[in-house]
């Protein structure tokens, strides 16, 4: 399966984002879709999961209130809503997909990855 990820920019914060995580090649609802961020000079944190086959979902504690992650299996894309946002949420978002996990929050577990899109929170 490919990723694309996409819908990040500069805002300030208090708003909002929306990021789009397009899947194409494989049956996308079949996979638990994650997305973690990078900020710069830290290590890759998990932010959310949904997990495969029922619609739960799981949020490091840092987002939890303020984050959505959802799916649309029509339109084979997962999408993270970001409200409220800090400056401290500034990094690059990458989405990442395997077949074989139901949920994780460890990296290393999925074997796909979207190239990354840049959000950056002005204070």
């Amino acid at each position: 399966v490919q990723l694309q990820a996409s819908g990040g920019g500069l805002v300030q914060a208090g708003g909002s984002l929306r990021l789009p995580c397009a899947a194409s090649g494989r049956t996308f609802s079949r996979y638990a879709v994650a997305w973690f961020r990078q900020a710069p000079g830290k290590e890759r944190t998990f932010v959310a999961s949904i997990i495969r086959g029922v619609p739960r979902s799981l949020y490091s504690d840092s987002v939890r209130g303020r984050f959505t992650v959802s799916r649309d299996n029509a339109e084979n894309t997962v999408y993270l809503q970001m409200n409220s946002l800090k400056p401290e949420d500034t990094a690059v978002y990458y989405c990442a997909a395997d077949v074989n996990v139901y949920y994780s929050t460890n990296a290393p577990q999925y074997d796909y990855w979207g190239q990354g899109t840049l959000v950056t929170v002005s204070s």
